[in-house]
C-alpha cells in the first residue's frame, strides 16, 4: 500500500471535521471560526445580563433579549443571503 493511500481517508474525515460545515454557509475555516466565537461572546454576555437580572430584576431588563434578538438576526441573514 502507497504512504499517500493511508493519507487520504485522514485528510477526507479531517476535511469532513473542520472545513465541510464552514463551506455550507460560504466561509473558510477561520472565518467560520470567528463568526462562532463573536456568536459565542456575545451569547456570555447575554447570560451574564440574564443572571443579573434574575438577582436584580431592575438591571439588564432587556439586555439579554436585545442581544439575542441581534443574534438570531445574524444567523437569519447568513442563511438567506
Amino acid at each position: 500500500m502507497s504512504h499517500t493511500s493511508q493519507n487520504t481517508p485522514r485528510r477526507n474525515s479531517i476535511a469532513a471535521v473542520f472545513l465541510d460545515h464552514p463551506a455550507t454557509v460560504n466561509e473558510t475555516y477561520l472565518g467560520h471560526m470567528r463568526f462562532a466565537l463573536g456568536f459565542c461572546f456575545w451569547m456570555a454576555i447575554a447570560a451574564g445580563a440574564a443572571l443579573i437580572h434574575a438577582f436584580i430584576p431592575a438591571l439588564c431588563e432587556t439586555t439579554a433579549s436585545r442581544i439575542l434578538k441581534r443574534l438570531y438576526g445574524r444567523i437569519e441573514n447568513r442563511h438567506t443571503a
